[in-house]
């Protein structure tokens, strides 16, 4: 009874929340517990016009409602049963990520241009559709780089038909930071619609922030914006067990006299928002080199690989 009990608490259910409130939180999206349990007061008072006492007492009934506490080490290892992985079709890029690219997870591949970022999200928008036909990828496009032809070309590389392929793709091109975030959080309203959305493709997370912010004295408005935006993709990533792949821009360090001095964009931000991070560089004979650089879980290594027409290959 208890349990049936817990299952039939609504948002109105929640102690300062009447129907006008509800209504409010719902064109803000907050229409469940989870996503008001995952909130900050802050969130809450902007989007219902509540005081800060009245969101944090929805905060805390949401969470207690939801078992939101403590759990054993066991609990976790099962719901690691439900992470999915997508294969890249190439073996060795494919074990260094223990499997491929991880849901419930941000991957982070930065680089120089030219060396394969936006190629491996083109690929990895066809290859979920390989492992369940019905997934749907999001690419929020920010620097004009999302090709069609190249999602045919993968998607004959994979036996697809290359337009079933591209009708599974949701594409939406950000022309500013602040559009960059709004699409992000319209991630759920598509899940929402029915979408089978498997995959979260941001190309590139920094583009539009950093010609924006210039100068000294907007590096901390901009580090607040990239991290109010990646904490939105983050809790997509979890909410729905999601993979989000996003690219970054890199800058030279000046001071570095030993060691490639390429530095990706974004600073410590980015860096401890990201579950995976991979850098990506040019090899001998036009090849590619993908190092991954942090994970929680694998230890550092890289592998070599050739990006061909339709897929990429050992070397």
């Amino acid at each position: 009874m208890a349990k049936e009990k817990e299952k039939e608490v609504t948002v109105t259910d929640l102690p300062g929340v009447g129907v006008a409130t509800a209504d409010k939180l719902s064109a803000a999206g907050y229409d469940d517990l989870l996503s008001i349990a995952v909130s900050s007061i802050g969130q809450l008072t902007d989007a219902a016009g509540v005081s800060e006492a009245v969101a944090r007492k929805m905060i805390q009934s949401a969470r207690e409602n939801l078992n939101m506490g403590f759990q054993t080490g066991i609990e976790v290892l099962k719901k690691r049963d439900l992470v999915q992985k997508f294969s890249t079709g190439c073996p060795t890029f494919d074990q260094m990520m223990g499997g491929g690219f991880e849901t419930g997870a941000i991957v982070e591949c930065f680089g120089q241009y030219g060396s394969g970022k936006t190629q491996i999200g083109h690929l990895m928008a066809v290859s979920i559709q390989k492992m369940d036909p019905e997934a749907v990828a999001v690419y929020i496009d920010t620097e004009s780089t999302f090709r069609p032809e190249r999602i045919a070309q993968f998607a004959r590389g994979l036996e697809i038909d290359p337009e079933k392929a591209l009708n599974n793709i949701k594409v939406a091109k950000a022309y500013n930071s602040d559009h960059q975030m709004i699409l992000a959080e319209k991630v759920e309203d598509l899940i929402k619609d029915g979408n089978k959305v498997r995959l979260v493709i941001v190309d590139s997370l920094t583009a539009h922030f950093r010609a924006e912010f210039i100068g000294r004295g907007t590096l901390a408005e901009r580090q607040q914006k990239i991290n109010k935006h990646m904490r939105t993709l983050a809790q997509i990533a979890d909410k729905y067990n999601i993979c989000i792949y996003v690219t970054n821009q890199v800058m030279a360090k000046p001071d570095s006299f030993f060691g490639d001095p390429t530095e990706a964009i974004g600073g410590n931000i980015v860096g401890h928002n990201s579950t995976f991070r991979i850098y990506l560089r040019r090899g001998k004979k036009n090849s590619r080199v993908a190092k991954l650089i942090d994970s929680p879980n694998l230890p550092d290594s890289e592998c070599a690989f050739n990006i061909t027409e339709t897929c990429l290959e050992d070397i």
